[in-house]
This record gives C-alpha cells, sequence and structure tokens, in this order.
C-alpha cells in the first residue's frame, strides 16, 4: 500500500496528508476548493518548517514530504489509490454523495475510510458496493502530534480491511484501537457529554469559563479545559456530533445545550471564527475568556 488520497484538504485533511507524505508515501490531496487546497499546501508546508526548527526533521525530509505531495480538484484523481481516507464535512449526506463517487472511481481493491468523528460507518459504507473494505480511521486533532487513531469497524467490515488500517496506522507511528460503530465510537461518546455538560454549567451560572476550565485542568489533570477544547474541536462540529448522538440513541441528555446552539447560530465557532468561549484574536496560545461571558459574570459593565 503506497498510493493514498486524501479528500478534503481543511484542518483534518491537511493534517493526515501530512502524516502519510512525511511517512513516505505518495499522496493525493484533493478538494474542490483551489483555495482549500492552497491553505492546505500552506499549512502542511508551516508545520514542516515548525517541525525543522524543532530539530524533528531536516531540510531534506521537509523537501521530500512536500514532493511526496500533489493536490487535484476531481475525485479521479484517486483512481489509482490503494486507500482513500475521507476527511470532509462532518455531514452524513456529503459523507453519502462523496463514497457513492468514490466507489465508482476508485479500483475495486481500494479501501475506503472514513476520518468522521461520530457517523456510522455501516450507514457511509451503504452507499457503496464494498461494504467489507470501508473502515473508520478517526484521527485525532493535530493529526502530525496525537497519537491515536481510533479505527472504526462497520458491520460488514472485513477482518482482512480491519487488520490493514491498523499494521497500517502503526506505520505512521501512530496507535491504532480498534472500536465498533455505534454512535460517536469510544471518543465522543464520552468527549461529547462531558463538553455539553461543562455548557451547560456555564448556562446556568453555576461557574465561569475560566472557573470550570481551571476545575477540570488543575483538578482532574486535562491538558485543556472542556470549553477551550470545544473551541478548538469547532463548536458546530460539537453540535453536529451530538445531534448524531442524540438522533442514535434518542436520549435526551445528548441534546446540544442552548447556549451552544445559540453560538453557532451567531456565527462564534470557536477558533475558527476568532471567537467562541474565548477571544483569538490575540491568537490560540493568548485566548482570553470572550468578552460576552465577562458580561454575563458582571466582570465588566
Amino acid at each position: 500500500m503506497n498510493k493514498i488520497a486524501v479528500i478534503g484538504a481543511g484542518t483534518m485533511g491537511n493534517g493526515i496528508a501530512h502524516v502519510f507524505a512525511q511517512n513516505d508515501f505518495s499522496v493525493s490531496l484533493i478538494d474542490l476548493s483551489p483555495a482549500a487546497l492552497e491553505k492546505g499546501v500552506q499549512t502542511i508546508s508551516e508545520n514542516l518548517e515548525r517541525l525543522v526548527k524543532k530539530g524533528t526533521i531536516d531540510e531534506a525530509k521537509k523537501a521530500q514530504t512536500l514532493h511526496n505531495l500533489t493536490t487535484h480538484s476531481n475525485f479521479r484523481a484517486a483512481q489509482d489509490a490503494d486507500l482513500v481516507v475521507e476527511a470532509a464535512t462532518e455531514s452524513p449526506d456529503v459523507k453519502l454523495k462523496i463514497f457513492a463517487e468514490l466507489d465508482k472511481v476508485c479500483k475495486p481493491q481500494t479501501i475506503l475510510a472514513s476520518n468522521t468523528s461520530s457517523i456510522s460507518i455501516t450507514k457511509i459504507a451503504s452507499a457503496t458496493h464494498r461494504a467489507d473494505k470501508v473502515i473508520g480511521m478517526h484521527f485525532m486533532n493535530p493529526v502530525p502530534i496525537m497519537q491515536l487513531v481510533e479505527v472504526i469497524r462497520g458491520y460488514n467490515t472485513s477482518d482482512q480491511t480491519a487488520e490493514t488500517i491498523m499494521q497500517l496506522s502503526e506505520k505512521l507511528g501512530k496507535v491504532p484501537v480498534e472500536v465498533n460503530d455505534y454512535p460517536g465510537f469510544v471518543s465522543n461518546r464520552i468527549l461529547m457529554p462531558m463538553i455539553n455538560e461543562a455548557i451547560h454549567t456555564l448556562y446556568e451560572g453555576i461557574g465561569g469559563v475560566y472557573e470550570i476550565d481551571t476545575v477540570m485542568r488543575l483538578g482532574m489533570s486535562h491538558p485543556m479545559g472542556p470549553l477551550k477544547l470545544a473551541d478548538f474541536i469547532g463548536l458546530d462540529v460539537c453540535v453536529s456530533i451530538l445531534d448524531v448522538l442524540y438522533q442514535g440513541f434518542g436520549n435526551p441528555k445528548y441534546s446540544p445545550c442552548r447556549l451552544l446552539v445559540n453560538m453557532v447560530n451567531s456565527g462564534n465557532l470557536g477558533v475558527k471564527s476568532g471567537q467562541g468561549f474565548y477571544d483569538y484574536s490575540q491568537g490560540f496560545k493568548n485566548a482570553v475568556v470572550a468578552p460576552r461571558f465577562l458580561k454575563i459574570k458582571g466582570i465588566l459593565a
């Protein structure tokens, strides 16, 4: 397995392409938007330069990684791929459409993987005629740094496909963990209710943004508080995952908090929009609690 195609040049897609290219795979990064492709390659180049400055890799490795990467704006670029990893919008309709198209374009033996964080792999596989070769390959953000790959078996995923992806993940220097196909899998079934409960805690005035995140960081040894983590993930993504959990289990505990929904509807999506629970106008590392939440606490007039 040498030729990899990655669908989607956004945060997850360019990170996945980066990791494969840095590990000497031939990577086709595919996105319908030329601007997204340009930004994706720029992000990869900047991240590689950081690794050079840290001494993790040298200039030759950076050059080789970029040489291993090509960009395309048509799914036909995946026709010779041994593996396709889809990292598009977290929408069932979008993913089903992409997989139906990939099923037509790709070789019969090509494995089709989705980076979905919550959507059923079995449902995604239903859009193809190769359900045994469809699997979940859920990378964590930021992909070049985080070790975990959550490998999700659909109802019809074959043992051979699962074993191939487990071994491939290890070749990338990752730690693959195999889980079964239920809403949210393991990672987000546990994480998203925690984030949602933190937002309810804020909404009900039990604590402020700083207080909630500090309790979880210092008291529970979390590297990042749940509200800041929600901003990092993207508040719109959090709503999408919670909706999948809510619809999948029919349990109101998974229903997204009204405050979270209102923030998404107002365009406050977290880091990517510049403001969520925190204000990121001075960068992620220098984020401060967003003014609206300081006002709620009465700190500002």
